[in-house]
């Protein structure tokens, strides 16, 4: 296994040794960034509640050539990196139950507590401010970044589709971890990493996804991000 929490001189060599494990995996966010991620060359493992869950999700994409496999969360989290996809529902208490498997790791935190009626999408209020600071509480021993709330599920899930021509805003305390994840993010087609602040900052991120949502309903789009001059 690779140690993501060395610093080490060159973040994108370290990004492309990487497996990534995706707990929640068999969700549209989670299957397309495996999707995404496999294309560029990391071997991806799925989890899910239920491990026979997981590898009937993944078995469409190995079937295509692609190195994704699929286990429980507990197995997907002894991957080198991993990200966390789950319904905000579910985050808290998943992530308490796998504290000892992502001791030491970098763990991605890309969830998004929203909810829903009759106007559309709203942020929800957390008490830890957001649910990358939630998950940092959760998970003392590992290193929360903050990434991939605003990617569009359909478009990770095309495989017509080579490139998703998105930026990706990457936000954490800990510079080698941010780096690691803004490299992972530049392997995959079309996406950019950009560091955009501490974890404290990571509500308005969340939260931005509700403004998304309502473009895309508006629109009938799949729109994404872009940062200028940079």
């Amino acid at each position: 296994m690779t140690d993501t929490t060395v610093e080490r001189s060159d973040p994108a060599e370290v990004a492309a040794t990487l497996t990534v494990g995706v707990l929640g995996g068999t969700g549209p966010q989670g299957l397309g960034l495996a999707r995404r991620l496999a294309m560029a060359g990391n071997p991806v493992v799925l989890g899910s509640r239920a491990a026979e869950r997981a590898q009937d999700a993944a078995a469409p994409l190995a079937a295509a050539g692609l190195p994704v496999t699929g286990a429980d969360n507990a197995d997907a989290a002894g991957a080198d990196l991993v990200i966390v996809a789950v319904p905000y529902e579910g985050h808290e208490s998943l992530l308490a139950g796998l504290r000892s498997q992502l001791a030491g790791k970098v763990v991605v935190d890309c969830v998004n507590p929203l909810g829903f009626d009759k106007q559309g999408a709203y942020a929800l209020p957390v008490s830890a401010g957001s649910a990358a600071q939630e998950a940092a509480a959760t998970l003392p021993d590992s290193t929360v970044v903050a990434a991939y709330h605003h990617l569009s599920a359909p478009l990770l899930a095309d495989p017509e589709l080579q490139r998703v021509e998105t930026d990706v805003l990457v936000l954490g305390d800990d510079r080698a971890a941010t780096d690691l994840v803004q490299a992972l993010t530049d392997r995959m087609a079309g996406m950019r990493g950009i560091y955009a602040g501490r974890l404290r900052n990571a509500h308005q991120v969340e939260a931005l996804t509700a403004n998304l949502i309502s473009v895309n309903r508006r629109y009938k789009a799949h729109a994404g991000l872009r940062v200028t001059d940079v």
